[in-house]
Parts: C-alpha cells; structure tokens; sequence
C-alpha cells in the first residue's frame, strides 16, 4: 500500500505503525518527530498534483479537516479516498483497528491497545464541572454537541455547557458565553492556540484549564496518554 495521509493524527497512526506504507502527508503533520515523507500541503489546500503524483493507493481525509471538494477531485482522478469522520472515543478506536487492518497491519498496534486501556476506566472530575471550551475566538466559536473533543472531555468529567446546542460548533457572543455560567473555561491550544495570556482574560474570576489541543482533538496515539495528561491539565487550572 501507498498511503497519503491528509490528516495529522492518521499520519501518525499510519507512521507508527506501517512507516513503509506512509509516502506523503500534509504539512501540519508533525508526529511522529522526524517524520521524513513528501509534504503535500495544508489539510484545508492540500495540492491535488503532488498528491496525484506519489500514486497513492489511498488517501486518508477527516470530515472536518479537509474539504469535500479535494475529495470529489481524488476521487474523479481515479484515486481511492478514504474519509474518517469519529465523534465518540469508542468510535475513533473502531475506526482506527479498521483502517489499519485494511491497510495490511497484521495485528492491533500496541499503542492502539495502550489506549483502549486507558479509556476504560479514565480519571474524572470530582465533582464534575460545569464548562465552556472555546475552540477559536474573533469570532468566539465553542463545542457544542456530537463532537469527538466533547465525548473525550464528558469521559473526564467535565459537562458542557453547549452540550445541547444543535449545532456542533456554535458561535455564541462573548457575553454568552458568560451568561452560561461555567465553573472552567477550558482553552485547547489548537485548532486556536489559547495560553495564558490570550483566552483567560476574556472570563475575569472564572478558572481556566489550558490543554493540550493535539490530545483533545487528535485519534491516534496520543489517544493512549491523553486521558491522565488532559486531567492532569483540567485539574490545574489557571
């Protein structure tokens, strides 16, 4: 197999576990370090020539990374896409086990089996609190429901504000935001990067959580270490 992925966290999936398979991968593909293949772009404006020009088998895309549009165009070039689209942990895992089998893994990774594991029974909040997790700001966007950030933060204990909202990601006001009451703010440092000096001074008297945007968001192996890292984060809240 030939393999080009479009989405940093299959990368990463793909490289540590069938790293022969592996040709080309976007240019926000950072993990794992030293990870030496053809750049092809950004996932949003990948470039469709290079791309084409590995003869990838298979060309891996998120429903919300990448466009429809790179799709259709793989697909109308004769090239097989393959478009992952988790909202649940348990659902990033099955996905996961089912593109590597298809890919030629022989057997489950181990850092795939580390992270089944960890999920099991994951550290929580206690008592369970009450939040907002801005994913951008100018303008504010916040998860809402059916998220795959959002079922990683619910397994940790924390309740989501806009957990109910119909949208996936609505784009509440500031004053909004404030109006919800939350007890922590938690600022991710992607897709925005939130730190201590931008995020927290928007929600003055209300305890902020910065964490890790690539354990939060991505499926693959920072699955395995990201429940004690991300409650380690939301217990330490600035």
């Amino acid at each position: 197999m030939r393999v080009v992925s479009l989405v940093p966290s299959l990368t990463e999936a793909v490289a540590l576990t069938l790293p022969e398979a592996l040709v080309g991968a976007t240019d926000w593909c950072s993990h794992p370090a030293g990870l030496d293949v053809a750049r092809v772009g950004g996932s949003k404006y990948p470039d469709l020539d290079r791309v084409r020009a590995l003869r990838p088998d298979l060309v891996l895309l998120n429903e919300e990374e990448n466009r429809l549009a790179d799709a259709e165009a793989l697909r109308a070039a004769g090239v097989p896409v393959r478009v992952t689209y988790p909202r649940t942990v348990a659902g990033a895992l099955t996905e996961l086990a089912e593109l590597l089998t298809e890919l030629g893994a022989p057997t489950e990774p181990p850092w795939l089996r580390a992270a089944r594991r960890a999920w099991e029974a994951p550290p929580r909040l206690a008592p369970p609190r009450r939040v907002v997790v801005p994913v951008w700001r100018r303008p504010w966007v916040v998860l809402g429901s059916d998220t795959f950030a959002g079922d990683v933060l619910r397994r940790l204990g924390v309740v989501n504000a806009y957990d109910q909202q119909p949208e996936r990601y609505p784009r509440p006001s500031l004053a909004d935001l404030r109006e919800r009451k939350p007890e922590l703010v938690v600022l991710p440092d992607e897709p925005y990067r939130f730190t201590a000096d931008d995020g927290p001074e928007a929600f003055p008297g209300v305890p902020c959580a910065l964490l890790s945007g690539r354990h939060l968001t991505w499926y693959g192996p920072s699955l395995a270490e990201a429940p004690a890292l991300l409650a380690g984060q939301l217990s330490r809240a600035v």
